[in-house]
């Protein structure tokens, strides 16, 4: 059965986009010029670049001249297994770092709040629902577009054990540092993984196509007595692979240099 004529004419521009032949900031053919040469309507043409648009790979041009043009496609690589692992650097580092060794540029936006918990972080917390928490919010930009926005959420009554968790400024050495130095080491992590389409706030952060998912990266973190928090990322579903070694990860590196432990 044949395909619809504008994903033919999608498949066809997607092809000349992946091959080269049509590099980032090029413009593509304008719509008289497509339906000229496939002999369609406009409604088709634009089913067609839509298509590419939900894709990541073009993006409409603003203006007077408009048009379509090819834009990068920035794919950062999370792993996962190495998110928070002891080491020398605080935690904004480790994730700038491993951005930058990417080859991307890394800048985020901070902002604090007091924010009522939904009940089923309440419920990850086991505290009261509709109780008040510390809401520690890093939106995370690679190469200037965002890419994953963090939501730390912290029980009150830890927050006035630890006031440095209320400051309204980035800790530098990191959350987690902290608490275990104030005697809340975290020894246990609990991941959950959730791809659904995003809400409309975090399309907005997130600048995302319409039709665009995010994936949800949920992790509790606990000590020996209880959990001190959440963290909720959902990362843009275009611009981001998570991915995780388990065993030996010298034997995975003889194979996979870019995998090797850090």
């Amino acid at each position: 059965m044949a395909q619809p004529k504008y994903r033919q004419i999608a498949d066809e521009l997607r092809e000349r986009i992946v091959s080269g032949a049509l590099r980032v900031g090029d413009r593509l053919p304008t719509e008289p010029q497509l339906q000229e040469q496939y002999g369609v309507s406009r409604n088709t043409v634009r089913d067609a670049t839509a298509l590419l648009v939900h894709e990541g790979l073009v993006e409409s041009v603003p203006g007077r001249s408009g048009g379509m043009l090819v834009r990068q496609k920035v794919t950062l690589t999370f792993h996962a297994h190495r998110a928070e692992m002891p080491g020398p650097t605080a935690e904004t580092d480790a994730w700038r770092s491993e951005v930058e060794q990417q080859g991307y540029e890394a800048t985020q936006e901070f902002r604090l709040t007091i924010e009522v918990l939904p009940g089923e972080l309440a419920e990850r917390l086991k505290v009261e629902p509709e109780s008040a928490a510390v809401l520690r919010r890093c939106v995370r930009f690679v190469n200037g577009q965002p890419s994953s926005v963090q939501d730390t959420y912290y029980p009150m009554d830890l927050a006035e054990k630890v006031p440095e968790l209320l400051s309204p400024r980035d800790i530098p050495q990191g959350t987690t540092r902290l608490l275990a130095e104030r005697g809340y080491k975290q020894v246990a992590y609990y991941d959950e993984y959730v791809s659904r389409m995003p809400t409309p706030e975090e399309a907005t952060l997130l600048r995302l196509q319409p039709g665009t998912p995010v994936l949800h990266y949920i992790r509790t973190g606990y000590t020996e007595e209880r959990p001190v928090r959440v963290s909720v990322t959902p990362f843009a579903g275009d611009r981001n692979r998570i991915v995780s070694t388990h065993g030996d990860a010298s034997i995975i590196a003889r194979f996979r240099p870019e995998e090797e432990p850090r």
